[in-house]
């Protein structure tokens, strides 16, 4: 499947003005510029797209309808339904979830000396982490430092950050990187050995590290073999995914009940320290958004830390990475890497004008892009009649000499060869596609959760390190960060942690909370998988 006759006319149009573009760069906006697109067109702004939450620690405050759906929903269990006597695996450290975040806090918890249980939805790695194409930001040259780092990072996320998560991302960041290379992560280097590093949206230096275009997946396979290397230390388990938290009548986190997948069989698991690193909630697919997230990215970590108590932070809002792919259907959200603009690739419109500085943070380029396929009406449209712009690929070999795509992106000339898209020669279809889960589970600078004993949040599932929106190339770095940070604090915690007798009373405590809220549902959650039933209307 190649391009239409109808888009081959429109990239025509945008061949006749790549010359101009090439040597006239374009203005970013200015603070009140971005701060209207955004109020516009970002759909965080957009009132039908969120209500309020009628239970829980966040009661009254606002979230994404399809998030409140799930908060607001009922266990699968209730304190009568499982023997907690029969506790089937005993442990110092449970973390659920087995992505990058779950990985590093495995190692490091290990390395101080605590035996781990790492639970997992389905396989080991299958993540958001695998999808990651981008890069990694780390200060790590003569001309930058964690400072700007900070800056760039607080700037991004609208200077709604967690400033003291922030610091800690920023200072850990070269150590993180040194770790990874060690370990045996392959980033593109220099003919010299120094590191290659480029710009992404919202950077002020030079600091993006990455392994061609798929540098999320030289991480993870990396993590997980290292994590598969010390069996007698770390169990693994996949294809089950934890249904709810074990507390003690102390009022501890002790644990989890784990549900097997294939047996449905419940496992408990009672656990001096419990992580929760179960990534985002992309497949709740809000407001109707194709996503870039994997198949088990159903917001489960949310659930079950607020039944615990845990409030969470800037719920409201979540990241749209301007540039999904909007063409061919078959891979349609799909992520197309912000490194393809990070190496000069423009965003144009139907007619091949530019409408957008291309490295502006994320938030302003999507909603520039909703501007113009809507209001200004400069969108391309497909034959099942969505729209996208233009992300001009071709620009980077012109930019960087003959070959650069296909050494640098490789993965991203793949995923368009197999439809008969030539991304060196052709430009690329696009439109923002639901990313990143900004917000998240309030946490401290070691990962422990705020007000929750015995608990931790790590990655995409926390809150906080971005503010109200995340620059390119942090994300892959919060994981390793506060994964290891959070394997090490949890490790230390689990000498000193005393358990009481297990129960399940706060299942029926918010079963009660929700019936005396009004609160009618049919919502069973965590939701574990996205339903994708075919419905006859």
């Amino acid at each position: 499947m190649s391009y239409t006759p109808e888009m081959r006319e429109s990239i025509k149009r945008v061949e006749a003005t790549r010359p101009a573009r090439l040597g006239k760069p374009f203005p970013r906006m200015t603070p009140e510029e971005r701060e209207e697109v955004l109020e516009k067109f970002h759909p965080d702004h957009r009132p039908e797209g969120f209500r309020e939450l009628r239970v829980g620690p966040n009661k009254g405050e606002k979230a994404m309808r399809e998030l409140v759906d799930i908060l607001e929903g009922r266990s699968h269990l209730t304190s009568e339904m499982l023997d907690l006597e029969r506790v089937d695996y005993d442990t110092d450290v449970l973390i659920i979830g087995a992505g990058g975040a779950g990985a590093s806090a495995a190692l490091l918890a290990r390395e101080n000396g605590a035996k781990v249980i790492l639970a997992t939805k389905l396989r080991f790695g299958d993540a958001n982490t695998m999808m990651a194409q981008g890069g990694i930001q780390a200060a790590d040259k003569p001309n930058d430092s964690p400072a700007i780092h900070y800056l760039d990072v607080m700037g991004g996320g609208g200077f709604t950050n967690d400033p003291d998560l922030v610091e800690a991302l920023v200072m850990d960041a070269p150590l993180v990187i040194q770790w990874l290379e060690e370990l045996g992560v392959m980033f593109d280097k220099e003919p010299d050995g120094t590191m290659f590093t480029i710009h992404g949206g919202g950077t002020s230096r030079k600091r993006m590290h990455a392994a061609r275009d798929y540098t999320g997946a030289a991480i993870m396979r990396t993590l997980r073999d290292e994590v598969l290397s010390y069996p007698d230390d770390i169990l693994v388990l996949e294809f089950s995914p934890a249904i709810e938290l074990l507390m003690d009548e102390e009022g501890q986190v002790a644990g989890a009940v784990l549900m097997n997948l294939e047996t449905e069989e419940h496992l408990l698991v009672r656990a001096k320290c419990t992580i929760i690193a179960t990534g985002d909630s992309g497949r709740l697919h809000y407001q109707d958004f194709a996503t870039t997230n994997h198949y088990g990215a159903t917001g489960d970590g949310l659930v079950l830390a607020y039944r615990v108590g845990a409030k969470l932070i800037h719920q409201d809002t979540y990241q749209f990475h301007p540039t999904g792919a909007a063409y061919p259907e078959q891979i349609v959200g799909q992520l197309v890497t912000a490194k393809v603009r990070g190496m000069g690739a423009q965003v144009v419109n139907v007619d091949g004008e530019q409408f957008v500085y291309h490295l502006e943070t994320r938030d302003v380029e999507a909603a520039a892009i909703i501007r113009e396929c809507t209001e200004r009406g400069k969108g391309v449209e497909t034959p099942s009649g969505m729209l996208g712009v233009w992300l001009d690929s071709p620009m980077i070999d012109l930019i960087h000499g003959p070959g650069t795509i296909e050494r640098r992106l490789p993965a991203m000339v793949r995923q368009f060869k197999r439809f008969g898209i030539d991304i060196t020669k052709e430009p690329m279809l696009v439109y923002p596609t639901a990313h990143y889960q900004n917000g998240g589970i309030a946490i401290n600078p070691d990962g422990s959760v705020k007000g929750v004993p015995n608990l931790y949040a790590v990655g995409a599932v926390a809150g906080g390190v971005h503010g109200r929106n995340r620059l390119m190339g942090n994300s892959l770095l919060e994981i390793v960060v506060f994964g290891r940070r959070a394997g090490r604090a949890a490790a230390l915690r689990s000498r000193e942690v005393k358990l009481g007798k297990l129960t399940l009373r706060h299942v029926d405590e918010w079963h009660k909370e929700l019936e005396e809220a009004g609160v009618e549902t049919d919502v069973v959650s965590p939701i574990l998988l996205p339903d994708y039933t075919r419905r006859v209307r």
